[in-house]
């Protein structure tokens, strides 16, 4: 039996959807200074004002070797400050400065700008958001299983 033709895989279409997809935010985030994934890290950040980077890892599903790296970056940058708790030395909150602060009214626009790249209604996007998240939580499921 024949494999599949590529672009007849829903792993390809998610794949090239999601390369599409960063790509289209590229030219409005380097105005910012920002990488897709710093973005959504600030969008954490907008949304909770502080938290830890394990909170960070778990909202974003990301590790803390891929976080530590994005952090000193965005800390560079002087968007974030990261600081041990002082109630509990083993954790790091990350806290926004007023620049990140300033740069949430910056971003603003975004969501609305790029959804309307999609070409797609509000529900449309709404209704393939939470099939996306289907699959993902089927397949994070599954995994853990096999892990197991």
């Amino acid at each position: 039996m024949a494999t599949m033709p590529v672009d007849q895989q829903l792993c390809f279409a998610l794949y090239s959807a999601s390369r599409a997809m960063t790509a289209a935010y590229r030219p409005v985030l380097t105005e910012m200074n920002l990488t897709y994934p710093q973005y959504l890290v600030m969008l954490v950040l907008w949304e909770e004002g502080h938290v830890t980077v394990g909170r960070l890892g778990e909202r974003l599903q990301l590790d803390s070797g891929t976080l530590s790296p994005l952090l000193k970056r965005l800390e560079a940058n002087g968007f974030v400050q990261r600081e041990r708790s002082r109630d509990d030395e083993r954790l790091v909150e990350v806290t926004l400065t007023p620049a990140g602060r300033q740069l949430e009214s910056r971003a603003q626009c975004i969501p609305e700008e790029l959804g309307s790249a999609t070409g797609m209604t509000q529900q449309e996007a709404a209704d393939l958001r939470d099939a996306v998240r289907l699959l993902t939580d089927a397949l994070t499921a599954s995994n853990r299983k096999e892990s197991a």
